[in-house]
């Protein structure tokens, strides 16, 4: 009996631990169902028992860790957006080059961490379902939209103070024109180029390029006045 006993005694608590592992992971994976989802669907379009039947858990057990859809949603948005803007801050205020070199880091990795990934498919539901989804639209505003238009500010802020951008810029306004192109490559990402793809031959490092070379041809102090 005693032999019989040590046996069953490791098999059970083995079979706790993956469950307890289980458990922990099932956070992560409802994000991630409910990132796919939000992204194909949209916000109004996507149920909660399709969320969970994604993750493959009940309806009841994603409401054990998020009690609306509405608190789902944020929880994506900080998962994936929000939730690294204390690691971006510190990366560019930790940044040894120019600021021109700032600005094309940005927009660089802008593309591979967000424009890249599935995640910029919340910046299109977003601005599709705003109007319908007023909280939703304010906290996307509060903690995404805000912060990011600080941390471009500062870029550009950096460069005034260094004298390689002009001491004349409209900083409330110049930030516009870096976040406004990469807007538009989600908003056609997510929209008409996979529709039509042959009027959308967009190559992304063309693009990304193209979007700093005009940008800094703007705001770069001209020779002949610096002189």
């Amino acid at each position: 009996m005693a032999t019989l006993t040590k046996l069953i005694r490791p098999l059970s608590e083995d079979a706790q631990g993956k469950r307890e592992r289980r458990k922990e992971a099932r956070p992560g994976e409802l994000l991630d169902a409910a990132l796919d989802l939000f992204v194909e669907k949209g916000f109004a379009a996507t149920r909660a028992e399709e969320v969970a039947a994604r993750a493959g858990v009940s309806k009841g057990t994603l409401f054990l860790y998020f009690p609306s859809k509405e608190e789902l949603f944020k929880a994506v948005v900080r998962e994936n957006i929000s939730g690294r803007f204390s690691e971006w801050n510190e990366e560019f205020a930790t940044f040894e080059g120019s600021t021109l070199e700032m600005v094309r880091y940005c927009i660089q990795v802008w593309w591979e961490r967000i424009g890249a990934t599935r995640a910029s498919g919340i910046t299109k539901l977003i601005i599709s379902e705003a109007r319908n989804f007023p909280d939703l639209a304010a906290f996307y505003q509060q903690e995404v939209i805000r912060p990011g238009t600080d941390l471009v500010r500062r870029i550009l802020q950096r460069g005034v103070a260094r004298g390689e951008f002009r001491k004349d810029l409209d900083l409330d306004y110049a930030v516009f024109s870096l976040i406004s192109p990469m807007v538009h490559l989600i908003m056609m990402k997510h929209s008409l180029a996979p529709c039509c793809p042959q009027d959308y031959p967009l190559d992304i490092e063309r693009y990304l390029k193209s979007i700093a070379d005009n940008l800094l041809h703007g705001l770069c102090v001209r020779r002949e006045a610096a002189a």
